[in-house]
């Protein structure tokens, strides 16, 4: 979280010149020039339509406050950034294909800082029951952004410093059209299958279209471990290894160990 000195203020800057041009000669230069702030706050764009997402990468460039992490075309490519950075403010389409924007930050735990951006002012009242802070309906011109950005501004200034949330116990997977939420306590382990993964739970099976790699990094690094090319296994649920296998709890099968990954197999457990 981010936590200002006392005396420090993080006002979005513009070179007065842009703002009076695209003010067209209004009086807004007092209220949103200031020096370049010490602090950046992370931000997300998430939006199907390119333009959209051009847009907003450009008045984003124009504001040194704000550090642009991703600009993101689906929601799950959203969830993969915000499950591995520190985001503090988020600014999403609403009405997009599969998991809409609200939908989306409603299914988050913990969420940041949104802004909705949207061509449909029917939304608001939604929008602002998740505590939104700003929505604003396109077309987007600068002074608007910007007004919005410098609200998200003064209440990340002013908010009281607490200490960082808890680590999630689980991530968010693609299934069909949703987003599913996986427990890391229910999960036994991972099968790679090239583009896609098999998930293996407790009491069913998500097959979701992920590579390995990705869904590694997504998974904490103390409870899960590789142990071959194709499978990734949560440590607690190996309850033996022989020779080259492992033996899972509640589970008969046995899941083959890569000879190049044993070494810290065994490490893990003292041997």
């Amino acid at each position: 979280m981010l936590r200002p000195a006392q005396h420090d203020v993080l006002v979005a800057y513009c070179p007065s010149q842009t703002i009076n041009s695209l003010a067209r000669g209004q009086s807004v230069t007092r209220n949103y020039l200031a020096a370049s702030p010490s602090y950046m706050i992370n931000c997300l764009i998430i939006d199907d339509e390119p333009f959209a997402r051009e847009l907003l990468e450009g008045y984003i460039a124009k504001i040194p406050s704000l550090n642009l992490l991703a600009s993101c075309e689906h929601v799950f490519d959203a969830l993969e950034v915000l499950q591995q950075q520190k985001v503090d403010l988020v600014f999403s389409d609403i009405n997009m294909p599969q998991v809409n924007g609200i939908e989306f930050i409603r299914s988050l735990h913990n969420p940041p800082y949104v802004i909705f951006v949207t061509a449909y002012p029917n939304y608001a009242i939604e929008g602002f029951e998740l505590d939104a802070l700003d929505y604003i309906v396109k077309p987007v011109s600068f002074p608007r952004f910007l007004k919005a950005v410098n609200k998200a501004l003064t209440i990340l200034n002013t908010r009281p410093a607490v200490a960082a949330p808890p680590a999630p116990e689980f991530l968010f997977v693609k299934e069909g059209n949703s987003l599913q939420r996986v427990l890391f306590d229910e999960i036994y382990y991972i099968e790679g299958m090239k583009d896609y993964i098999k998930i293996i739970l407790k009491n069913r099976v998500i097959v979701t279209y992920l590579r390995m790699n990705r869904i590694e990094n997504q998974l904490p690094a103390d409870r899960f471990t590789r142990i071959q090319k194709s499978y990734i296994v949560k440590v607690d649920a190996i309850k033996a290894i022989s020779g080259n296998e492992a033996e899972l709890y509640d589970l008969r099968e046995k899941l083959p160990i890569g000879k190049q990954h044993k070494e810290a197999l065994l490490a893990r457990f003292g041997l």
